[in-house]
């Protein structure tokens, strides 16, 4: 495979051979694919398409460019992945709701990217937690908990690392074929029997509107399953935060809050609804009785605990998370500019004020706080008096609360109650 031959057909508006594709993903990989044709590679991927099978086979090659798991368990190895919002912890509830029903999950999850958090960034907010174990750990512990949310390591779709960062810096991120290419390389590499995809769209997503959520979730859906995965996709409105707080520490609260009987909501409601489709979508029957029991019998929070137990986080942190979680200094009351419902929320701009809070990140190499972010946002249609709390804001210094409690203010509109909309709205596979 020549590199310039793939540009070249890709500048001509052809799309190169399967096997061309895959032997430019082991080029990105080993370093045979210059920075120079990876970025202009990037480019011509993002203007001219690479279409259903061109699509599936650069994600091929990129999950083939390192090392692809192997399980020997007694059930099926399932997974899934969120395109990304603001108050979006469905992975803690979700992975040990599906070990409680005797599934295997070997979660690789990310860190935050721009103004939505990451699954990494709130793990890492336990005390001792290991989100990087090596593969013997890592395998002891699916094979004892049932789940372990970890990071990719360096052998898992390095085309993939070296592709992101290059895509990063030349305005290519956009691209649904880069996307895919993207998300399932490390997915698939994972060794999956079955995945489910939440393609979210609203306000704090990065996708707007429903059309491009599901124009996603369809190339998704087709690469995945050309790639010999069952897969099934949900989209989800976005429009408001999922859980009701943002932010690492407080997210991690909230879950936990969900699986030991504490708390419901959104939350609860679209982990049950994931949980059943990729069950459905892998066979197995009566997924949604099966989750709902393993959630009300206590089992799925004794999975969780067994997670972060065997990957060096606090044994009884199900029991004492007060204790184990750490607390901002600062903390104040939104209060509401005046009397009405809330009519509109700006996902995007919350996200955005827990990262200045220091809750995520402005540069890759940034620190985060895990403690700061927002508790107790109000939901949309919610009827509130003038001064009445919009949210807690949970902040490291007092000056940062109080720009956080402008940039609140800023982000929710109060007016006329909004129609509801449904938590999934399509499904996909």
């Amino acid at each position: 495979m020549e590199p310039r031959a793939v540009l070249t057909a890709l500048r001509r508006g052809e799309v190169p051979a399967a096997e061309d594709l895959r032997a430019f993903a082991r080029g990105l990989a080993t370093g045979e694919v210059s920075d120079a044709q990876a970025g202009a590679f990037a480019m011509a991927v993002c203007l001219r398409g690479l279409g259903p099978a061109g699509r599936a086979a650069l994600t091929q090659g990129m999950r083939d460019s390192g090392t692809v798991l192997r399980w020997d368990l007694p059930g099926p190895v399932l997974d899934k992945h969120s395109t990304g919002g603001v108050g979006d912890c469905v992975s803690l509830v979700l992975a040990p709701l599906l070990a409680a029903c005797g599934v295997y999950v070997p979660m690789i999850s990310g860190r935050g990217l721009g103004h939505t958090g990451g699954t990494l960034d709130k793990l890492a907010a336990i005390p001792g937690y290991d989100g990087a174990p090596d593969a013997a750990r890592l395998r002891r512990v699916v094979a004892e908990a049932g789940c372990a949310i970890v990071s990719a390591s360096d052998e898992i779709a390095p085309a993939d690392r070296r592709l992101y960062a290059l895509r990063d810096v030349s305005g290519t991120v956009e691209s649904v074929d880069l996307i895919c290419a993207s998300i399932l390389s490390k997915k698939l590499a994972a060794g999956l029997e079955g995945l489910v995809l939440d393609v979210k769209c609203g306000s704090g997503a990065f996708m707007k509107t429903q059309g491009e959520a599901g124009a996603l979730a369809r190339a998704l859906v087709e690469t995945a399953e050309a790639a010999g995965c069952p897969t099934v996709a949900l989209v989800t409105g976005m429009d408001q935060p999922l859980a009701p707080s943002l932010g690492n520490a407080l997210e991690v609260a909230e879950a936990l809050a969900v699986l030991t009987g504490a708390a419901r909501g959104p939350l609860c409601d679209l982990s049950l609804a994931l949980g059943a489709a990729l069950l459905a979508r892998a066979g197995i029957a009566d997924g949604a009785a099966r989750l709902r029991a393993a959630l009300e019998s206590g089992a799925a929070a004794e999975r969780m605990g067994r997670m972060v137990a065997g990957l060096g986080g606090p044994a009884d942190l199900l029991e004492q998370a007060a204790r184990h979680l750490p607390q901002a200094p600062v903390r104040r009351e939104v209060p509401a500019p005046e009397a009405g419902h809330v009519a509109a929320i700006d996902g995007e701009a919350l996200g955005l004020a827990v990262v200045r809070l220091g809750g995520g990140r402005l540069q890759t190499e940034d620190r985060i706080d895990p403690a700061v972010g927002l508790a107790g946002m109000v939901r949309l249609g919610q009827k509130l008096d003038r001064a009445a709390p919009l949210a807690v804001v949970h902040a490291a210094t007092p000056e940062a609360a109080e720009r956080a409690v402008r940039e609140v203010q800023a982000a929710v509109t109060l007016g006329p109650a909004p129609e509801p909309l449904p938590l999934v709205l399509e499904r996909i596979g």
